[in-house]
């Protein structure tokens, strides 16, 4: 086996790790969330809104590469308890922004607070060096899938 057969074959046991681990995160942030009730996907349009300002069901959906259907759904979700708003857009007056109330600012900061503390106590003993190799190991594998089409 050449050289570039086993870097593939460990990008392999890569992807063989994040699917248990979204999946595990995902359990986690919904079994945790009963205070402020977020789904995992409202919590990730909400903090979207909380790194990136007000934007529109199709910014949020290319941002996340999620179809714009299931953006859509998260936001009525998060409309009906109060924790985002419809405002005009200047830039398309068909295609509303979509920002944070004051009640959804206060429940992604909770979630976010909580999430803190629980990867305090995750980070252990790695270091600085081996968490930015695997942010730019996975930064490069999303970079390298960016053409892949979503609905």
């Amino acid at each position: 086996m050449n050289e570039s057969d086993e870097r593939a074959d460990r990008l392999t046991e890569v992807f063989d790790l994040v699917g248990p681990l979204y999946r595990r995160a995902y359990r986690k942030v919904e079994q945790d969330a009963p205070i402020e009730g977020l789904s995992v996907g409202v919590r990730a349009v909400l903090n979207l809104l909380r790194e990136q300002g007000p934007m529109t069901v199709p910014q949020m959906g290319r941002a996340q590469a999620l179809s714009r259907q299931f953006v859509q759904r998260m936001i009525n979700d998060a409309a009906a308890r109060g924790l985002v708003e419809f405002v005009p857009n200047p830039a398309h007056k068909r295609s509303s922004l979509i920002r944070l109330t004051g009640e959804g600012a206060a429940a992604i900061t909770a979630v976010i607070d909580r999430e803190r503390a629980v990867l305090r106590q995750a980070a252990g003993d790695l270091s600085e060096a081996e968490i930015d190799g695997c942010l730019r190991v996975l930064s490069h594998l999303l970079r390298f899938l960016d053409d892949v089409e979503v609905d």
